[in-house]
C-alpha cells in the first residue's frame, strides 16, 4: 500500500507546482502567449482540473486497482530500489510513442473521435485546465491503456515508475498550456 499512495502522493505533488507555476506565469506581465489569449477564472479552472473525472480521477482510480490486483510486472511493487534513470526514459518514450499512435488513431476514425477525442478538441484556444478535459474513453484510449502497455514493456522498479508517473502527468499537463516556455526551444 505504501508504494500505491507514495506515487500518488508524488503525482499530486508535480500538480501543486506545474498549478504553481502556471498562476506565476498568468501574473507575470512578460508572459508570452502562444495563441489568442483566453479569460478565465483561475482558481474554479484549477479545481476542475483537480477533480474532472475523465482525468485524474481516473488515473487515480487505474492505479489503485492496477495495484490492488497487481496488474503490473513484479519488480513494480520492489519499493526499497533506487531510481533507473535509464528505465525512467524508456518509460516516457514509450508512453508518448503509444499516446501518439492512439491520438492518431482517434483522429483517423472518424466514429472513433466522435465518440472519444472530439470532446477534446471543442477548445480552440486551449489553455493548461484543458489538459484532461474530454471524455472518460479519450482519457481511457489515450492515457490508461497506453500506461499500462508501457508497464508490461518497460520493466523496472516502483521508484522509476513513481518518477516516470510524476513527469509524465506534469508534463502531460504543461503540453496544454497557452503560454511559451523557457525549455520550448530546446524541443
Amino acid at each position: 500500500m505504501y508504494g500505491l499512495l507514495a506515487g500518488i502522493f508524488s503525482v499530486g505533488v508535480a500538480q501543486c507546482l506545474v498549478l504553481g507555476y502556471h498562476a506565476m506565469m498568468k501574473k507575470h506581465p512578460k508572459t508570452s502567449y502562444i495563441q489568442q489569449k483566453r479569460d478565465y477564472e483561475w482558481l474554479e479552472m484549477a479545481k476542475q482540473h483537480l477533480f474532472q473525472p475523465e482525468g485524474l480521477a481516473l488515473l487515480l482510480c487505474y492505479l489503485s486497482v492496477s495495484w490492488h490486483f497487481q496488474w503490473l510486472p513484479e519488480s513494480y511493487y520492489e519499493v526499497n530500489t533506487q531510481i533507473c534513470w535509464i528505465d525512467v526514459a524508456k518509460q516516457l518514450l514509450v508512453q508518448d510513442a503509444l499516446q501518439y499512435g492512439c491520438h492518431v488513431m482517434e483522429h483517423s476514425i472518424p466514429t472513433l473521435y466522435k465518440k472519444t477525442h472530439k470532446h477534446h478538441h471543442v477548445f480552440r484556444n486551449p489553455v493548461l485546465f484543458d489538459a484532461f478535459q474530454g471524455s472518460i474513453l479519450d482519457t481511457v484510449t489515450m492515457v490508461i491503456v497506453p500506461l499500462y502497455i508501457t508497464s508490461q514493456v518497460v520493466h523496472t522498479n516502483h521508484r522509476s515508475y513513481v518518477v516516470f508517473g510524476t513527469v509524465y502527468s506534469g508534463w502531460l499537463t504543461l503540453i496544454h498550456s497557452e503560454f511559451e516556455h523557457w525549455w520550448d526551444c530546446y524541443l
